[in-house]
This record gives C-alpha cells, structure tokens and sequence, in this order.
C-alpha cells in the first residue's frame, strides 16, 4: 500500500512523526507494507520552523519540497493544488494522509479527491463554529471529503454526526490524539535532547509561557494591542517568556507594539523538545495555538487560551484551559484564578480526566485504520460510529 502525507506546518510534523513511527514498526511484523511518500509543502518556510522538526523528532526527509510559502490564501492554496496534483498524477497513492486544519491541509485533500484518491483526515471533527477562522474553513471542507475520518475525542465524533456524516459514505473513528502520542514519546528523551532551561538561565516553575502567533490575533492591531497589555502586566511580576514566530516579530515590530512587550522575554522559534522543556518547567500557558492547548493539559499546567472560541471543548469543561480571548482584563482575570495552582501540584487538579485523549496508541489506530481491518475487527478502536 502506497501513501502520501501532505504536510506543511509545525503541528502537523509532530502528528506526522507518530504516524510515521507506527507505520514504520507495522511495516516490520506484518506481511502488508505501507510505502510512506512525504510532500512537504513548504509553509512553514523558516528552518527553525520546519527542518530542525525533521532532524530533531527523525521524520523520514520529504521525498518532495514545494517551497511554497509567503502567499496570500488564495495564491498559496493554487500553487499547493498545483504542485500535489503532479506529484500525486506520478505516484498514484491509494491514499493521502493530511492532518489538522492548514492551508497544507485543504490543498492536499482537494488534490487528491479531483483525482479520485482517497483521502484520510488526521484530527478530524474539530470545531470552533467560528467561519471566519481560515482554520475553521480548512477543517470543515476536508471532512466533507475525506474517506476516512480519524476523530480525536468522543467530541470531534458527535460533531460530525450532528453534520450528518452518518449518511456521507465516509468512515469514522475514534482514535485518540496522536499529539499525546507524541508528548508521551518525545517528553521521555527532551531533558537529554535540550538545553534550554540552561541555555536561557531560566528557573524551574518561575516563569509563564506565550506564543501569539494566529491571524485573529497578528492581523488585528487592536487584539495585539490588549494582549501585549496584558503580557506586560503579568511579566511585572513573574517572567514571561515569548518564543516568536517570524511573522509576529514582524508585526511587533512594524506596529511598534515590540516596545510595549516591557519585561516580556522574546526568544527565537524553539525546537520541540525545547518546547516540551519549556512545557514542563513553566507554571501557566497563555497562547492562541490549538496544539499548545492540549500539550498545556498533558503536562498538566493551567492553560489561558487567547482566542474567542476553541475547537477543544473539553479541556473548557475540565477546568484546566480558560478562554480569555483578547480583553487585557479578561485574560489577567484567568492568570490570577490559576495562580493558586502554581504552589503544589497541579496535577491533582488540571489532570482530572485520564483518556480524555486515548491512550497514547492513537498513531496505531490510524495505521489499522489504513490497511483495513477496522472493517472485521472493531475491537482494537476506542469505538467504530
């Protein structure tokens, strides 16, 4: 069996790293064989974004690079059409494998389904209900048509069969998050993988962590505005530390905005076992990544989510992420609600819903998912819908 995993942005190596890993000890007991073809698009376009990923978490090198990047929406989501189009027309894949909700995303689905290749869907059923969001977009239209279906939580499944998918000939299931997958794997090795808790002079638990780095916020000077306000105020009493996506700095820096950061700390872009020391040793998260969110929840840290709404409903529900949107107050409210966490063990209160996100097996889900045998045997799902 021949796949092809379309990728282009920072989450979706992390996720594609697990599956790969899978695929590569199924290929090793078993008498199918899974030829994985990587097609990197090229979105993330900035090393330390992209191929530091591939060496650090040893991703198989793509086999294509499109280099396409820098482009407004539209352009950016011909040319990938375009460039995974030949790709695919040579390969002939019986499958492509796209995972969350990018640009990278949608192009790869819609390539493959114009060519009648099917098309799996790697954290399918996530919703915000917010259409503005080009991620919303993204995520909606590439469920609608893809064959497989492969749903993190028992709530990304009800999301799709209140849409109807029930009738769409599509194949759903429940799998887990293979993001947890991979924080259980690569957490294992980070502290011998990183420096940079040295490297920084940075303290164990005597620091917050920040990414901004989503449109809704970078594109609009007024939520930067209030949301730099509030990372100010909290860096007056306690370290902040802002690892800054290329784009962002950019913005800080045309609008001003850099200046009135104060006592916030700007660091470059982390690899990801930095990213996971960083997780590990920081008291609170405030970020508007959907990956974050959840990494926040797995190394049990409370977690202030800088957007308006969330595809992760439940970690909403289970008290350990805050939606806080943009408001400067709104979000130093949540930071000071979580600040009796920050003395004991937190744990014991963000941690309350164990498999809330599989059992870290998700990736070998996915792999039985490909070559079939959730058909006969249902057993080894979470639950087939």
């Amino acid at each position: 069996m021949k796949i092809a995993t379309v990728l282009g942005a920072r989450p979706q190596f992390i996720k594609a790293a697990a599956v790969s890993r899978a695929i590569r000890e199924h290929n090793l007991s078993s008498d199918i064989n899974i030829d994985e073809l990587i097609i990197h698009t090229g979105q993330h376009f900035e090393r330390r974004m992209s191929e530091l990923f591939f060496e650090e978490m040893q991703i198989p090198s793509p086999d294509y690079h499109l280099g396409i990047n820098s482009m407004d929406h539209g352009a950016m989501t011909g040319r990938m059409l375009e460039g995974i189009e030949s790709i695919l027309l040579k390969e002939k894949p019986e499958y492509v494998l796209v995972y969350g909700d990018t640009t990278s995303t949608l192009a790869g689905a819609l390539a493959a389904k114009k060519l009648s290749i099917k098309v799996a869907h790697i954290e399918a059923g996530l919703r915000s209900f917010n259409m503005m969001m080009p991620e919303e977009i993204n995520r909606v239209i590439t469920d609608r048509i893809s064959d497989i279906l492969c749903c993190p939580t028992q709530t990304a499944v009800e999301n799709l069969k209140k849409e109807g998918f029930d009738n769409f000939g599509c194949k759903i299931f429940k799998t887990g998050d293979v993001m947890y997958d991979s924080v259980l794997f690569y957490s294992e090795h980070s502290s011998l993988k990183s420096d940079i808790m040295d490297r920084t002079g940075l303290s164990d638990m005597d620091f917050v962590l920040c990414t901004v780095h989503r449109a809704e916020n970078t594109d609009d000077i007024g939520r930067l505005y209030t949301i730099v306000e509030a990372l100010g105020e909290i860096a007056s009493e306690i370290e902040a530390v802002f690892p800054v996506h290329p784009r962002t700095r950019n913005i800080l820096n045309s609008s001003g905005l850099i200046g009135k950061l104060g006592k916030v700390r700007l660091i470059e872009p982390v690899g990801y076992f930095d990213m996971i020391e960083l997780m590990k040793n920081t008291r609170c998260v405030l970020t508007d990544s959907g990956g974050l969110q959840k990494e926040a929840f797995f190394f049990a840290k409370p977690c202030i989510v800088l957007r308006d709404q969330t595809e992760w409903i439940e970690l909403l529900d289970s008290g350990s992420n805050r939606l806080a949107g943009a408001e400067r107050d709104v979000i130093l409210e949540c930071y000071n609600s979580f600040k009796p966490l920050f003395i004991g063990n937190p744990s014991a209160d963000l941690k309350s819903g164990p498999g809330l996100y599989g059992n870290g097996k998700a990736s070998y889900e996915i792999v039985r998912c490909l070559i079939g045998s959730g058909d006969s045997d249902k057993t080894h799902l979470e639950s087939q819908i």
